[in-house]
């Protein structure tokens, strides 16, 4: 087996933390033909892989093919244990970590949930926009005593990011725009 260098060490330990393994960005102030060299005797080890990026995914590119595509590199399973990391262990890391963001966020208890006050503004701005023509904001500002602001600002933090709420515009050539929403 052969020694790796430091700079090799550093690629490979970079690559091993990174999404699905991604060996770039190189370590600064390597660049030009000395990362071509040592990317060169990277892979010719096996260590590391040249694969089609995802551009989608905004995947840093190792070099251009020429044709719209590029390609990255990519820490292999030898790569993996070159450095003393069980690729085993590393996609079962992965793995957990997957499984989790896919696993839905848990429903609070009826008794942790937020309880609405009745009679409040917020309340007033809830049933306004839960009415089947909903509300324009001059009319929220109106029941409310708000300024236009404060109106946009209620909708997206507390009904939005607070409350988890779905609000929805449209706009209605006769009263301007609208926001809805969903029925309780």
């Amino acid at each position: 087996m052969a020694k790796l260098t430091e700079t090799q060490t550093i690629i490979l330990s970079a690559g091993a933390q990174r999404p699905e393994n991604i060996a770039l960005p190189l370590p600064k102030g390597l660049a030009g033909a000395a990362a071509k060299m040592a990317v060169s005797k990277m892979i010719e080890h096996g260590w590391l892989q040249e694969v089609d990026a995802n551009l989608r995914r905004n995947e840093p590119l190792w070099r251009e093919t020429g044709d719209g595509h590029g390609t990255t590199l990519v820490v292999t399973d030898a790569g993996l244990l070159a450095i003393g990391i069980d690729p085993v262990v590393v996609k079962t890391v992965v793995a957990i970590r997957k499984h989790t963001a896919e696993m839905p966020a848990p429903a609070l208890p009826a008794a942790i949930q937020p309880k609405l006050r009745t009679g409040t503004k917020q309340a007033t701005l809830i049933s306004m926009l839960r009415a089947p023509d909903g509300a324009t904001i001059e009319e929220i500002m109106t029941a409310t005593g708000w300024q236009s602001h404060t109106v946009r600002g209620a909708m997206a933090g507390a009904l939005k990011k607070k409350l988890g709420l779905e609000v929805s515009s449209e706009k209605d050539d006769t009263r301007g725009r609208v926001y809805r929403l969903p029925a309780a």
